[in-house]
């Protein structure tokens, strides 16, 4: 059981928090509610009492003789603020401590996850990005606000993410305590996921059966570290990771753009895609029909590869401390080819999974093997493939150190 303390500003999301909180009692947690005074405006004192089971207070001198604005911040194991509002992420950014909740603030050791809520202009306001820069380097997680309806007519970036959303970060921070304890506060990750497609005509590609859900996976361990990430998504129908910049593609081309273009701001890039290998000479723009001949004749060229294309430019022009790490999906290890494979595309690590029988696409778990640059090679049993990815974070965090 651990001990949350779930800090609400004075917006209208604040009734999403009410949600946020009954998740993370269902899941043992111990919390302790702390709104800012104008929160209460929004939520009442009664309903945060009777969902937490904990007392609820604003202030600094109710209960002083226990001196809660040190203790609650020094024995918290995690600080979860939702809805995080300009006005609270500028105070916070300050260090100012004119009530309960930026006190516990400043007194907390432990890791603090910001969930902003406002209004679009607000978001990107220079003052409230440059506040969001500011708790990002002293290792606190803001995270990205999700895009949607707004109060009123308004629609766009400043949404508050789903409750569901909160609380698998949440989790996942939790989780990272104890078996991943190596943040990854201030670094930045690029990660590709998902399976390209290649037009033959309007109604048809070359594709594969790649879901995302591994890039998915690395996406919400890193995020969960701290990490600021951005993933590169081709044709993933999943949700999108809270707190996470996600770039749309469809082809191997596409991807091999965008991939290039992030990448000499990642610290980490982990290319967890299934890229075609190949795409067609030409696209039809009308339907291929039987009376056409058989698809089989389409002509082909090879794609850019995206992986060797990244370690080459960081050979280029760096930063020679990024970390590269490839996949590669076999439905039987050739260890040899494996290796001969991880040479040839240039990259730190390379994660060989295998596919068919119950893993890899489209499924919960996975397993891999996972071979080094230096020559050494770590096997990772079969497990969920959030698990697998703190794994290989937790060797690329070693490497980039």
């Amino acid at each position: 059981m651990a001990r949350v303390i779930l800090g609400v500003g004075a917006g209208i999301a604040a009734y999403k928090a009410c949600e946020l909180l009954r998740r993370l009692r269902e899941a043992g947690h111990r919390v302790r509610v702390i709104p800012t005074p104008d929160a209460l405006r929004f939520v009442g004192a009664p309903t945060w009492e009777a969902l937490s089971g904990e007392p609820v207070t604003t202030d600094v001198w109710t209960g002083v003789d226990e001196v809660p604005h040190v203790r609650l911040g020094q024995s918290a194991d995690l600080i979860v603020v939702a809805p995080a509002t300009a006005d609270l992420l500028a105070r916070a950014a300050a260090g100012m401590a004119q009530d309960l909740l930026t006190s516990t603030l400043l007194t907390a050791r432990c890791p603090v996850i910001f969930a902003p809520a406002m209004h679009t202009e607000m978001w990107e306001h220079p003052a409230t990005r440059a506040n969001v820069a500011t708790l990002r380097a002293r290792g606190a997680t803001v995270i990205d606000p999700a895009v949607g309806r707004l109060t009123g007519k308004d629609s766009g970036p400043g949404r508050l993410p789903e409750p569901a959303a909160l609380f698998e970060i949440a989790e996942q921070t939790l989780s990272s305590l104890t078996d991943h304890p190596v943040s990854l506060a201030t670094r930045r990750l690029l990660i590709s996921a998902g399976g390209t497609r290649e037009e033959l005509d309007p109604v048809r590609f070359l594709g594969n059966w790649s879901t995302g859900r591994q890039g998915y996976a690395f996406a919400r361990a890193a995020s969960a570290r701290g990490a600021e990430v951005t993933v590169v998504a081709a044709n993933v129908d999943l949700p999108e990771p809270a707190g996470v910049k996600v770039i749309r593609v469809v082809s191997a081309r596409d991807m091999h753009a965008a991939m290039l273009a992030e990448a000499p701001a990642a610290d980490i890039i982990v290319m967890t895609a299934a890229v075609a290998d190949y795409r067609p000479v030409t696209r039809s723009e009308s339907k291929i029909k039987k009376d056409d001949g058989p698809l089989a004749l389409v002509e082909l060229t090879e794609n850019p590869d995206i992986l060797a294309g990244l370690s080459a430019r960081r050979a280029a022009d760096g930063p020679a401390s990024q970390v590269i790490v490839g996949f590669a999906a076999e439905t039987d290890l050739d260890l040899p080819a494996a290796k001969a494979k991880l040479a040839r595309k240039g990259c730190d690590f390379l994660v060989v999974n295998q596919v068919g029988k119950g893993l890899g696409f489209g499924t919960g778990d996975n397993e891999a093997l996972v071979l080094a640059a230096d020559g050494s090679s770590t096997p990772i049993p079969r497990r969920s493939k959030d698990a697998l990815a703190h794994g290989v974070l937790d060797m690329a965090i070693t490497r980039i150190n």
